[in-house]
């Protein structure tokens, strides 16, 4: 049972939980709003759906580190939430009681705090992960009664699409590098392999002689970076895992490539054999190949362009080519979504006119080579 008193102040709505203890909800400003809070209190207590408005007062920290404690992901993902939670989240809501945050504070906190200062899809990210947070304390005994991020309206702004290039300017900007850096541009553009999977591939998983192709590998198959450190780990997804086959000009290019790197454990590394960080190589090879060089007559070239977008680049090449839909699904490890790619099928055949079709675009468009006398120096 709840009812309505009133106070000096307005109206305050009392009610007994169930251990006996009588509640109090306080700042109802006409008696009408107390009187339909109560009916709300009494109608959720009799169909079962009431929700101890004193578990409400477990602070988002305290929440926090229940569901921290409850999940297990990925290193390189929890790195992302963790860094998420610890710059953004708990930045803004650090001491704030669950029942105590808001759809239009939330909405507020969007726009006015992360938009201004963040890219947007940064922004969607940190939202998708505060909403799980939150939604999870809902679905806990009820610490809160609805989550506030629930029917969020933001209005994103779409994403541009992504640039790609054509085989000359892809091998213009791999000629602009030295030549371990110039090949994993054009190893990249022709696989379309994610920075990951090719700055952790190695040798075991790249086989050059018969049926020559890269193999991705279920528990190492990607170089990841998690707290400033690099290891290899899992894919991005399950259907990362596969089998990336080779056009016969690449096939020269690396095994020429592992002749004069015997030792080497990976592929493409940087300073003294060790692993390429994202940032570095694109601070010392990409960003200087896209600007140019005016005294070497480079002009500039492609600059919006990220190292991902050979990725682009490859899936556009393969439309070009009317590579079957499957194959480009299972080529650049997406998932199959819809009914028939569940019921199509790579086969050899595909496989051949695929790489057919790239080793043309090498012997027409492109052949790339470096100068020596360049000086380049070691990543």
């Amino acid at each position: 049972m709840a009812w309505v008193e009133e106070r000096g102040d307005g109206f305050r709505v009392r009610y007994r939980l169930k251990d006996g203890t009588v509640f109090t909800e306080k700042g109802f400003a006409t008696r009408r709003e107390a009187d339909n809070r109560a009916a709300d209190v009494e109608s959720d207590q009799r169909r079962h759906q009431f929700t101890d408005p004193r578990r409400a007062r477990t602070t988002i920290d305290e929440w926090i580190r229940e569901w921290s404690d409850a999940h297990r992901v990925a290193d390189v993902t929890w790195a992302t939430y963790d860094s998420h939670i610890r710059n953004h989240i708990l930045t803004r809501w650090s001491g704030t009681a669950l029942g105590d945050i808001t759809r239009i504070a939330v909405k507020g906190w969007v726009n006015k705090t992360l938009r201004p200062n963040l890219a947007d899809k940064s922004v969607h990210d940190i939202l998708v992960l505060f909403s799980m947070i939150l939604g999870e304390a809902v679905d806990e005994g009820g610490l809160i009664g609805t989550n506030p991020c629930r029917k969020l309206r933001i209005n994103f702004e779409d994403r541009p699409e992504r640039p790609h290039a054509t085989t000359d300017e892809v091998d213009a900007l791999a000629g602009r590098m030295p030549p371990d850096a110039g090949l994993m541009t054009i190893t990249d553009a022709y696989t379309g392999l994610r920075w990951g999977e090719l700055a952790g591939l190695q040798w075991i998983r790249t086989y050059l002689d018969e049926d020559p192709r890269i193999e991705i590998d279920p528990k190492f198959g990607a170089l990841h970076e998690v707290a400033g450190r690099l290891e290899l780990g899992p894919p991005k997804t399950p259907a990362s895992v596969r089998a990336v086959h080779l056009p016969p000009f690449l096939v020269d290019l690396l095994t020429e490539h592992r002749e004069r790197n015997p030792d080497a454990r990976f592929v493409f590394t940087g300073a003294n054999g060790g692993l390429h960080r994202r940032s570095n190589f694109r601070r010392r090879f990409w960003l200087p190949a896209l600007a140019g060089d005016e005294e070497r007559g480079w002009a500039p070239l492609k600059q919006e362009m990220h190292f991902h977008d050979l990725r682009h680049t490859h899936a556009t090449w393969l439309v070009e080519d009317n590579v079957p839909r499957i194959l480009r699904l299972v080529r650049l490890g997406h998932k199959r979504k819809d009914t028939d790619d569940d019921y199509s099928h790579v086969t050899d055949a595909m496989v051949e006119t695929t790489l057919a079709a790239l080793q043309r675009r090498w012997e027409q468009d492109g052949g790339w080579t470096w100068d020596d006398s360049q000086g380049w120096e070691a990543a």
